[in-house]
């Protein structure tokens, strides 16, 4: 098993307590601290330059991941899981078997039947079965897989989508691509290892704690490039100060932090000066990587881009092509809107969802294609989803007019394409409403240790020790879908 190694207890480990971890750990009660009093030696994880080298576990088959997640939650029922019985019993009440003792977030009593009002046709010599709100990823089916049965075990928001970025509901776990950046590091010398791109509104609702590095160094942790103004915030150079200046200043800044990090040992000096390094690099890196004006008038057109400064989906998956080309590990874009209630027009399955389908579909379909024909598809994985599925009934808030749906852990769908995965299939089956998996279930944990297998590394063998135990991004579950294996 791949670990921190251990030390003895003494001074060096006693430092490598930093002020920040004791404020942070100390939030949960005295109780805490009292545990921390009794345990050995192997509470203390070794500070960050004793860390793993960035080496894969066995020859992986992709290099780089975009991930395009659909904050919200999109619903599976009305673009990738077509279901004629919902259709055939549109607005009847639901067999109340079915849901006695079942927990939502906002039905109450015994919902009505919401069948989809769009279309489905099969597309592709794959026959991927696809809804007409999809037609640029219907143009793409051969060249994407497509799991119709994920599950996971929160039905909110924020903890869904905290713990499908880091294995846990709870905060302070490292997230997926700070998993990777420690485990097999970055080919970006210029450029963050992990890199966050927001479009749609805002952050998503698990916040910065989606691309946290939890207890792993904080060089780890996702950067979130901005759009407008500059694309990392105090980065620049204040008005008078020469790139010279700036460069003699940090390596005296360097200095004195060396020689305070070989005196305490405390492992976020080292990441600190690392992160000054990269700030002073990305001055002159970032903006050019950030320039899709520069791309030809065809690739803009192809992704539907807006003007150059404007946060929207397509920029930032144009961007995404860019940084990957550049090295950076992992790029995760967020795109909220998807939670389709039916309480107004702005949240429901007929105004809403179209909408959200037309600012992304085109875009996500654009990437796969320029991907492919620049020849990184097979060495760039790209995942598409949400952090959870929709129910199969209308949830009619408050005796809403708008159709909607409500939050649905138990079966969901996303896309893959590149990267090592068999293209052209469909993995998974639901029950005749679209209610619980029946074939080929695939948890949470399950999606995270094949994503890992395919970059190389072994879910259970990628660990990191904290608090005194092995921790790892699938806890002590998952098990890796073979079957998405190309």
């Amino acid at each position: 098993m791949t670990r921190v190694p251990s030390r003895r207890l003494g001074d060096d480990a006693l430092r490598a307590i930093t002020r920040r971890h004791f404020f942070r750990e100390c939030r949960l009660g005295i109780g805490a601290i009292s545990l921390a009093a009794l345990a050995d030696e192997r509470l203390f994880a070794a500070p960050a330059s004793a860390a793993r080298a960035a080496v894969p576990h066995f020859a992986p088959r992709a290099k780089n991941v975009i991930y395009l997640f659909m904050e919200g939650a999109p619903s599976q029922l009305d673009l990738f899981d077509p279901k004629p019985l919902l259709v055939k019993h549109d607005r009847q009440p639901v067999p109340e078997e079915i849901v006695r003792g079942e927990r939502f977030a906002f039905i109450k009593g015994v919902p009505k039947i919401l069948g989809s009002p769009y279309r489905f046709a099969k597309h592709g010599a794959s026959g991927a079965e696809l809804s007409e709100l999809l037609p640029g990823l219907a143009s793409i089916a051969d060249d994407v897989a497509i799991v119709r049965s994920v599950t996971t075990d929160a039905f909110n928001h924020a903890p869904a989508q905290i713990f499908l970025n880091t294995g846990s509901t709870r905060i302070g776990r490292p997230s997926l691509g700070s998993w990777l950046s420690y485990g097999i590091g970055s080919e970006a010398r210029d450029l963050p290892s992990f890199v966050v791109l927001v479009s749609g509104g805002g952050q998503p609702s698990g916040g910065t704690s989606c691309w946290s590095s939890g207890f792993l160094p904080t060089q780890h942790q996702g950067v979130e490039l901005r759009s407008q103004g500059d694309a990392v915030l105090f980065a620049g150079d204040p008005p008078g100060l020469s790139r010279e200046s700036r460069r003699e200043s940090l390596d005296a800044l360097a200095d004195l932090n060396r020689l305070r990090l070989d005196a305490v040992g405390d492992p976020e000096i080292a990441t600190r000066i690392a992160a000054f390094e990269m700030a002073y690099r990305m001055q002159t890196s970032a903006p050019e990587a950030m320039d899709i004006a520069s791309e030809p008038e065809s690739i803009r057109a192809m992704y539907g881009t807006e003007p150059p400064g404007k946060p929207s989906f397509a920029n930032n998956c144009l961007l995404a092509r860019r940084l990957v080309e550049r090295g950076v590990r992992f790029v995760q874009l967020y795109h909220r809107g998807w939670d389709s209630h039916g309480t107004n027009a702005s949240d429901d399955i007929v105004h809403s969802l179209p909408q959200r389908c037309r600012e992304t579909d085109r875009a996500a379909t654009a990437l796969v294609s320029d991907l492919k024909q620049r020849g990184l598809l097979d060495s760039t994985l790209v995942i598409w989803g949400g952090e959870f599925g929709r129910t199969p009934m209308n949830e009619e808030r408050d005796g809403s007019k708008f159709l909607g749906r409500d939050h649905h852990p138990r079966a969901f769908t996303i896309w893959m394409a590149g990267g090592g995965v068999k293209p052209g299939i469909t993995i998974g089956e639901t029950d005749e409403l679209g209610w619980n998996v029946v074939r080929d279930p695939v948890h949470v944990h399950d999606l995270q240790a094949t994503i890992l297998r395919l970059l190389g590394l072994d879910h259970e063998r990628l660990t990191y020790r904290f608090q005194g135990r092995d921790f790892r991004l699938t806890d002590v579950h998952g098990h890796v879908v073979e079957k998405l294996l190309a």
